[in-house]
């Protein structure tokens, strides 16, 4: 009866001692999280008059790249090659995937043409312009028109 009660004795004992206490980590750097937030103002900026905010025109930033270029079409050269800014959505390793591409973007009204860049990748080109104002305009224009296009982005021809 002894050994019985010696070994629920130790039982208990092994049991209660595995027990963890965690506790948070503390440093002069973390807060109490049971503590408010202190929110501070400045004073006189509450009888200020606030101003109007700017409209977000596109919240996403445009990519913008620097290449030299080529034109894969001899009439597209003479109509686009004073232009700077092309403004660019799709980007392809294969000129035949380029194409194809193109081919869609025709049939949804865009009047695409294909670049061949330095780096060796067809550039689908839907606009091009002489001013970065008016490419920007574009793309946020494309963003917002079609968004599965969200990933336009700005060739600047070098």
């Amino acid at each position: 009866m002894n050994r019985i009660i010696l070994l629920l004795t130790a039982m208990v004992f092994i049991v209660s001692s595995c027990k963890t206490m965690k506790q948070p980590a503390q440093s002069e750097y973390t807060s109490d999280p049971t503590t408010e937030t202190k929110v501070f103002t400045v004073p006189g900026t509450a009888t200020e008059t606030k101003a109007e905010p700017a409209p977000v025109v596109d919240e996403k930033p445009i990519a913008v790249r620097k290449e030299q270029v080529s034109f894969t079409n001899q009439s597209e050269q003479t109509a686009n090659a004073d232009n700077t800014f092309f403004v660019i959505i799709g980007s392809f390793g294969q000129l035949d995937n380029a194409k194809n591409y193109r081919a869609t973007l025709l049939e949804e009204g865009f009047t695409p043409i294909i670049l061949h860049s330095e780096t060796g990748y067809y550039r689908v080109c839907v606009n091009s312009y002489k001013k970065e104002s008016e490419a920007r305009s574009r793309v946020s224009q494309i963003r917002q028109g079609f968004p599965k296009y969200s990933d336009v982005w700005l060739l600047i021809k070098e």
